[in-house]
């Protein structure tokens, strides 16, 4: 690695183990400074002689990513474009690239991850989920449109079509028990033992050859990963309908409740969407 400076990523180097801790006060929203750092951190895993695994985690207990901010969208997309030129633009194609990288990819998880959150996890290879803390949710058909940037195409490989369009139609919340009974997540273990679970098997895997990790990883994505322009056409209806009428009077409601702050509505979003105002 070559040591460049994120502001909403701490980065450290154990051996084979890069460890990658999101901190974007005041809540981990995915805005424009930490795509940018993500576009970087993605940069440098790509080059040669790097870490065999890397552990994505957050530093805040209540957050991993809650979702994007919603204020930013423009912003964000612009630096998302950075790592593929104007026609890639989006988070989807962002973390495809990350699903590529030549390196074993485990979320570990604390905390709310929903919307892009959930699909940012989904991108991984491995997740891993706090029993007590962790929290899944797709809210975008709640909000108004359908998820953009990857978990309509993950949640529907890994967890079959009935339970994917649960997840995806009902906007709700979903626990770490309920997340692995359904696939979203790998396994989910007892808060007290996530740190030792995952560093332990990390520390593992990066003692095996780094050619057959990648040879291995590289076949199961060529058997499970979404064609690029499935994610495309996720991303171009995401980015249609978030503009629409119906997302902004929804939204709007919701920023009135307490939105983007750490409050109720942030910490139980999926009961939040229940309670708004019918749309047509």
């Amino acid at each position: 690695m070559g040591g460049r400076a994120y502001g909403t990523i701490e980065v450290r180097v154990d051996g084979g183990v890069l460890t990658a801790v999101f901190g974007a006060p005041p809540m981990n929203l995915i805005g424009p400074e930490v795509v940018r750092d993500l576009v970087g951190l993605i940069e440098e895993l790509e080059a040669p002689g790097g870490p065999r695994v890397v552990v994505f985690e957050s530093a805040d207990a209540d957050f991993f990513f809650p979702h994007v901010d919603m204020t930013k969208v423009a912003e964000y997309t612009a630096e998302a474009a950075k790592a593929g030129g104007p026609g890639d633009a989006s988070l989807g194609m962002l973390f495809r690239r990350l699903s590529l990288l030549p390196v074993v990819t485990v979320a570990k998880l604390r905390g709310r991850a929903r919307g892009a959150g959930s699909e940012f996890l989904l991108a991984c290879d491995l997740r891993f989920a706090s029993r007590e803390k962790a929290v899944l949710g797709q809210p975008e058909v709640g909000i108004g449109t359908p998820p953009g940037a990857g978990a309509i195409q993950h949640l529907t490989r890994l967890l079959g079509r009935g339970r994917a369009l649960e997840v995806l139609l009902s906007s709700a919340d979903f626990d770490a028990d309920l997340a692995e009974r359904y696939g979203w997540v790998n396994r989910a273990l007892p808060d007290a033992e996530l740190d030792g679970f995952v560093a332990a098997l990390a520390t593992r895997l990066a003692g095996f050859p780094r050619d057959a990790l990648i040879a291995a990883k590289a076949a199961v994505n060529a058997l499970t990963l979404p064609a690029a322009a499935e994610v495309r056409a996720d991303a171009a209806l995401f980015q249609q309908l978030v503009r629409a009428d119906g997302v902004q009077h929804r939204t709007a409601a919701l920023f009135r409740g307490g939105f983007q702050t750490r409050g109720p509505l942030e910490l139980d979003l999926g009961a939040a969407l229940a309670d708004l105002p019918p749309v047509d």
